[in-house]
């Protein structure tokens, strides 16, 4: 019983943190701004309170990755 009630909470727990979790997106483009701008207006539409850059490539293009948290 009472490894069913530590299981139930184990459930709960990670339901709630789980809202929390941070959606990853990528964008490319010609130049930093815009890619930027771009990851700035998928974050806004998704409804995130922040954004953050984890990655940027610029070769021919730029290419950014980046983590949105709500």
């Amino acid at each position: 019983m009472k490894s069913i009630k530590t299981f139930v909470a184990v459930i709960a727990l990670s339901a709630s943190f789980g809202s929390f979790a941070a959606q990853t997106v990528s964008v490319t483009d010609s130049t930093l701004s815009g890619a930027e701008a771009q990851i700035a207006a998928q974050a806004h539409q998704a409804g995130a309170s922040s954004y953050h850059i984890t990655e940027a490539y610029n070769g021919n293009q730029v290419h950014m990755t980046a983590e949105l948290t709500k």
